[in-house]
């Protein structure tokens, strides 16, 4: 007995991007869910956790950020992590009081500026390219913002604290990562290098990644006692201690 043929589908193709579409769809709303119950910005990895079985995490927030691009909240990216904030220009709706600006010291943005170019770096490199010690001061500011952390320790005699900055840093001067800081010739166009440079003069790309590197070790015990302990015994630096200026 001859066997039935089965008819050919000519929508297959058709057929397959709508149920995709209706895939994406449905992990771009499981994530808005996700992002607009969260307490704080969601990294990537715990989103794609939450969502069905086989979506593309990538392709679902590029689709919600679309989505939210011209509306009264944006969704923003800050390395790997997301979340929702108010669009830039309808921000002065919400201000109900006035919020005093506080400037960081030359000191520490000295300091800020090479962890963010430098990272991981010790208190002895930030010194070195300063040519000024660092006041414990200027540190416990940039750790107290939230926008340095201590990395690690370095596998060098002493076993010195390595610094490096946070997503909070990120956040703070609108970076969606590390690397979309200006380089030299940004930094020439902006006017903050004027005449000439020293011979061989550059900006190194900067990279913010969390994993240690071959020459650290991981902090052990409390972050605040180790860089008190960093500070033990050391001469009184010539530096005054910095707080942030009015």
């Amino acid at each position: 007995m001859a066997q039935a043929l089965r008819p050919i589908e000519l929508f297959d193709d058709e057929a397959t991007l709508a149920r995709e579409e209706e895939a994406l769809r449905d992990a771009a709303r499981v994530a808005e869910a996700l992002l607009f119950a969260a307490s704080e910005p969601l990294d990537e990895t715990e989103i794609a956790r939450r969502l069905p079985d086989g979506a593309d995490v990538e392709a679902a927030l590029a689709r919600l950020k679309q989505d939210y691009a011209d509306r009264g909240v944006t969704l923003t990216r800050v390395g790997r992590k997301w979340f929702f904030r108010t669009a830039a220009d309808l921000g002065w709706v919400l201000a109900r009081e006035q919020v005093e600006q506080r400037k960081l010291s030359r000191a520490a943005l000295e300091t800020l500026a090479i962890v963010a170019y430098h990272q991981p770096v010790t208190r002895a490199e930030i010194e070195d390219i300063r040519g000024v010690a660092v006041a414990k001061g200027t540190l416990d500011v940039l750790l107290e913002t939230g926008w340095i952390r201590l990395r690690g320790r370095r596998r060098a005699p002493g076993r010195p604290l390595t610094y490096g900055t946070t997503d909070s840093f990120l956040m703070q001067f609108g970076l969606e990562q590390i690397g979309d800081l200006p380089g030299l010739e940004e930094l020439k166009g902006a006017g903050l290098f004027d005449g000439r440079l020293p011979k061989g003069f550059d900006v190194p790309q900067p990279t913010d990644d969390a994993s240690l590197k071959e020459d650290e070790e991981p902090l052990e015990g409390d972050a605040e006692a180790a860089l008190e302990l960093d500070y033990l015994q050391e001469p009184d630096a010539p530096e005054e201690p910095e707080a942030l200026e009015e």
